[in-house]
């Protein structure tokens, strides 16, 4: 099983390794994966495809990147202003949300498996202060596929850059800011050696879906109880990944404020023009993909239920 993560790395990584650890504990050994590094087999973003050639057995992945096949997967992947990770989780397991990624996955050719969900990314890495919209214009910034667009419309360049490339194009100058992951992984990656500001909250990413992939042949091949056992293992990563992300994303934080990284919250005048143009971002998606259009309608009316209870029951 090849994953899209560097398993020492803290978050995703860690969580392929407990995924695997779960199994193989689950299975009495019945079920042993290997975990290969990312792109010793394939590149990270061709998983899926190498998957279908049969090349990879499995793969431990992010929704976003099925996403340019499926764009209805973008919405348990990175979209901004979206849900958090209580409320995917919810809409996954309790509403509509499980059976509408398992569809996506299943129109591409492989089983996908919730098999992890991710806490919010840092708002990202900048060069000077941003107060206002005018701060942004003109700005070389890294921002995924949903957010992209969303920054596009304040007036800064967007600049597609593969996730490997943006520490050294941020340190050379060649951007001008934009976001990398969530603190933790920031802070393993070396970011705090920048000397610039890290801006919170993450509005383009307050939640993600990790997965497992499987081509469907080949899990149809697998005996009903280690296919059980398979999504069994995936729910206790999920839980996992929801116990784990608080806690060392705090320990980030404090870690990164020890070495001189300045955090700063986003001005209230620049999230309420992000949220404003990601609701005609998610707009602009909806009228050209139906398949889009009916999932983000779903996810919208089962969070928009629980409104009520989720402000009752919470203490002031």
């Amino acid at each position: 099983m090849q994953t899209a993560f560097n398993p020492q790395l803290p978050g995703a990584g860690e969580a392929v390794r407990t995924f695997a650890k779960t199994l193989q504990h689950m299975s009495g050994g019945a079920l042993s994966i290997k975990i290969v590094e990312p792109g010793r087999l394939a590149p990270t973003r061709d998983m899926l495809d190498a998957i279908l050639a049969g090349d990879l057995e499995a793969a431990f992945t992010w929704s976003g990147y099925a996403a340019e096949k499926a764009p209805v997967l973008s919405l348990f992947a990175s979209e901004p202003f979206g849900p958090n990770p209580e409320e995917m989780t919810s809409w996954i397991l309790e509403g509509d949300g499980g059976r509408i990624h398992h569809d996506a996955y299943n129109k591409l050719g492989v089983m996908g498996i919730p098999c992890g969900v991710q806490g919010a990314k840092g708002g990202g890495w900048f060069r000077g202060d941003l107060n206002t919209l005018d701060d942004l214009k003109g700005m070389r910034l890294r921002y995924g596929r949903l957010a992209g667009p969303v920054i596009e419309k304040t007036g800064a360049t967007l600049v597609p850059l593969a996730a490997g490339e943006f520490f050294y194009h941020l340190q050379q100058g060649k951007v001008d800011g934009g976001e990398m992951s969530t603190p933790a992984m920031d802070l393993a990656l070396g970011f705090d050696k920048l000397g610039l500001p890290y801006y919170m909250p993450g509005w383009q990413q307050p939640s993600s879906v990790l997965d497992f992939l499987m081509r469907k042949d080949k899990w149809r091949t697998l005996p009903a109880v280690l296919r059980a056992q398979i999504e069994t293992a995936c729910r206790a990563n999920i839980a996992w990944t929801l116990s784990r992300a608080p806690h060392i994303q705090a320990i980030a934080l404090e870690k990164l404020k020890a070495s001189g990284v300045v955090i700063k919250q986003w001005a209230p005048a620049l999230l309420e023009a992000f949220r404003a143009n990601t609701a005609i971002v998610l707009q602009e998606r909806a009228s050209h993909d139906p398949e889009f259009a009916a999932a983000w309608i779903n996810q919208k009316a089962f969070i928009a239920q629980g409104l009520t209870w989720r402000t009752m029951s919470r203490l002031p």
